[in-house]
């Protein structure tokens, strides 16, 4: 049985906060003669649609079109403005900013993983703990148990990884979960439609202190609204919606969201097809004498090691191919990230390498490139 409280994870103040009441928190219903919020009442100046009206602030239709699909109650959601607004949400709920005594609140991260961890707890003022992944970029389990403290309020495990392509080992989060049961664990999942495994949101009601993050950013294909998934314990959703502003959503996000889980088929066909032009693309790459390696993917993405990545990175930015540069990042020296685009966009990409003729290059007779084993990344 967990001892899990969160009442006593919380920051004491926003026990006690009043948050503030909205006009559409006092009315809830649809219709009637509005003069209640001091909107525009004679309309909006766009042809594109009427939006003088302040949107729902809980996107009541959307959690209830959503929630069957993720198996979870409606309850247990929370959207926000991408995923990097609960985030930073669940930083301030928990963590006190600015201390450095004994009782100083601390997160923990395992680089190398998605950089707006540390950017929101640095912005708080929050105690960062690292503890880098292994090698094979999978969590040194006894190292993070061991840094759980008393004041470690978040522990931060992205699954599939990003910038590394993996799924982290359900066994480690397993007993991660356990072992810092006074502790928020958050499992990013924002690549998790692409990967071959369940999600973590079946284990909300086993584990009190587990939250998950996903977004309609990735295979929804919804980037530009930039809206966000949390998905915890019906407790903690309530906070989140206690603390958030009044409305984070907009209403052309939360309609063209409604309209997406209509479509839930074709975002299953899309997956597929970059799953399929995703190993096309490795088969390719690893034709060329450039490329050392390319990490195992459970995303819509490649970490690929190249014999001089920086080289590599500008040549291809002067063509306009613009990848991600990570070679600068611990355990990925030597690496840019490359999303899976196009049939046309990887095409272009192949095409530019093909040409690419930068420093000498060693004698490749013995290139052995795998897609199918990690192994130690080196600064090649």
């Amino acid at each position: 049985m967990s001892s899990f409280s969160l009442q006593s994870l919380l920051r004491p103040h926003i026990l006690t906060l009043t948050p503030y009441s909205s006009a559409r928190d006092e009315y809830t219903g649809k219709e009637g003669v509005f003069l209640d919020a001091n909107e525009n009442a004679l309309g909006s100046t766009t042809d594109s649609g009427q939006y003088n009206r302040y949107p729902d602030p809980y996107q009541s239709a959307i959690k209830e079109r959503l929630a069957p699909i993720k198996g979870v109650r409606p309850e247990q959601i929370f959207l926000g403005n991408g995923s990097d607004e609960p985030i930073d949400l669940l930083i301030r709920a928990t963590c006190r900013p600015g201390r450095s005594d004994a009782s100083t609140d601390n997160i923990i991260i395992m680089p190398p993983t998605y950089g707006m961890y540390e950017v929101s707890a640095t912005i708080n003022d929050v105690e960062l703990v690292k503890i880098p992944l292994t090698p094979d970029f999978q969590p040194d389990t006894d190292a993070v148990v061991a840094a759980v403290t008393d004041t470690t309020k978040i522990i931060w495990i992205c699954s599939p990884n990003n910038p590394t392509g993996n799924l982290i080992d359900p066994e480690s989060i397993r007993t991660i979960l356990k072992a810092a049961d006074h502790s928020l664990v958050v499992v990013d999942e924002a690549y998790i439609d692409f990967a071959e495994t369940t999600s973590w949101t079946g284990e909300l009601d086993n584990y009190p202190n587990l939250v998950v993050l996903q977004t309609f950013s990735k295979a929804w294909g919804l980037a530009a609204l930039r809206l966000g998934m949390c998905f915890a314990s019906e407790e903690l959703i309530r906070v989140l919606n206690k603390i958030k502003p009044p409305y984070n959503i907009s209403a052309p996000t939360q309609a063209l969201a409604l309209e997406a889980l209509g479509h839930e088929r074709e975002k299953n066909e899309m997956v597929a097809q970059i799953l399929a032009d995703r190993q096309v693309l490795a088969e390719k790459l690893l034709s060329l004498p450039i490329v050392q390696h390319i990490y195992p993917s459970d995303v819509n993405f490649l970490l690929v090691r190249f014999m001089d990545a920086k080289a590599v990175f500008e040549y291809l930015i002067n063509r306009q191919v613009i990848v991600r540069d990570r070679s600068k990042v611990k355990l990925c020296e030597g690496c840019l990230r490359i999303t899976v685009g196009t049939s046309d966009e990887n095409e272009r990409l192949l095409t530019e390498l093909r040409q690419y003729d930068g420093p000498t290059l060693p004698d490749t007779s013995a290139h052995t490139g795998t897609v199918t084993h990690p192994e130690p990344v080196s600064n090649a």
